[in-house]
């Protein structure tokens, strides 16, 4: 289990326990932690769960795909460095103390 916090765009912040092997997108939706649409339900085909990861995060995670890297260029305000997709994102103890920011809208 890994403690994530997410960050709404106006700045409230969510802290929740997610069980390994879900993902990060899943994790939100489970709790009902706002910003995160999730419209594909977690199949790589929208960019609606998109987030900002903090910057201590970005190294520690595993490097983005080719099927993620095509989907953020159709999210809202895409960073080349700390975008990410949440539900290409699976939780693991590694995962304890991640925080992720919603961007101002989904797309």
């Amino acid at each position: 289990m890994a403690k994530i916090t997410y960050i709404e765009h106006g700045g409230k912040e969510h802290v929740v326990d997610v069980s390994n092997g879900m993902t990060v997108m899943e994790g939100a939706r489970d709790n009902g932690i706002p910003g995160i649409e999730a419209d594909c339900g977690g199949a790589c085909a929208c960019s609606t769960c998109h987030v900002y990861v903090a910057e201590g995060w970005v190294e520690k995670l595993p490097a983005k795909d080719a099927m993620e890297e095509d989907m953020l260029d159709f999210a809202y305000e895409p960073d080349p460095v700390r975008s990410r997709l949440t539900c290409q994102l699976k939780v693991t103890d590694d995962l304890d103390g991640l925080v992720v920011q919603m961007p101002e809208k989904q797309i």
